[in-house]
């Protein structure tokens, strides 16, 4: 049974939100969440707790600890037998591939801005692009479980801030360049897509906008007459 309502949330906050500093010793799916992050874990909880009532939910987790963190928090205020939930890597954040101090966090942050978010690749990392790749594998996968009669009237997703952005690009059919003008999630920001009467998803949070950080231009004019872009919700300037 398709869900009637999906939940998008990023992770709360974690030292590597703070201290930049840490991405030299510790690898990014290791980062734990600060104490104000535990705190905001347990409020994204009775968020979706106020939202789905006394409906069941199930929950897809990315294995890195401070989602993991996040999701404990999160259910810690729901009763345990309205929630089910399953962990998968393919919803991991966006992988830089190694440490680095803060000064080259910030050229490589520089270099992917200028280039484009969507297409530049970590050199021993990943490309925003092959996040989308494996969010569709995901969704396969979602989609499947969708197909159970069992399966509960609310899903959710605990992710992070570029990955949680690509996999609503793809459920929802954007491209690049509507993926790049949406601005990354705050910490435990909650997206919400209801089911439509057609039975499809249509995002109704609406999302926060920020300039795109380059001018290269991949859409050649009179393009869009014959591939019209699909509707985004609304927005507000970041």
């Amino acid at each position: 049974m398709k869900p009637k309502r999906i939940l998008i949330a990023r992770h709360a906050e974690s030292v590597g939100n703070v201290n930049k500093g840490v991405y030299a010793t510790t690898p990014d799916y290791a980062l734990p969440l600060t104490p104000r992050g535990s705190k905001q874990a347990g409020d994204l909880g009775q968020k979706i707790r106020r939202l789905i009532g006394t409906e069941r939910i199930h929950f897809y987790v990315s294995p890195w600890r401070r989602t993991r963190e996040t999701f404990m928090g999160a259910v810690s205020a729901l009763d345990r037998d309205h929630w089910t939930a399953t962990e998968d890597p393919r919803l991991r954040e966006q992988e830089w591939g190694h440490l680095r101090n803060e000064e080259a966090t910030k050229i490589l942050e520089v270099e992917r801005d200028a280039f484009g978010a969507f297409y530049y690749r970590f050199e021993d990392g990943e490309s925003g692009a092959d996040v989308y790749d494996r969010c569709s594998a995901l969704l396969e996968t979602v989609h499947r479980d969708f197909r159970e009669d069992t399966f509960p009237p609310n899903c959710a997703f605990i992710g992070h801030g570029l990955t949680n952005r690509l996999l609503a690009t793809r459920w929802l059919h954007w491209t690049p360049e509507q993926f790049e003008q949406i601005a990354n999630p705050e910490n435990c920001e909650l997206w919400v897509m209801d089911q439509q009467s057609d039975g499809h998803y249509q995002m109704t949070t609406p999302l926060r906008t920020e300039p795109v950080g380059h001018k290269n231009i991949a859409v050649p004019p009179g393009y869009r007459r014959l591939m019209p872009l699909r509707t985004m919700p609304p927005t507000v300037a970041k």
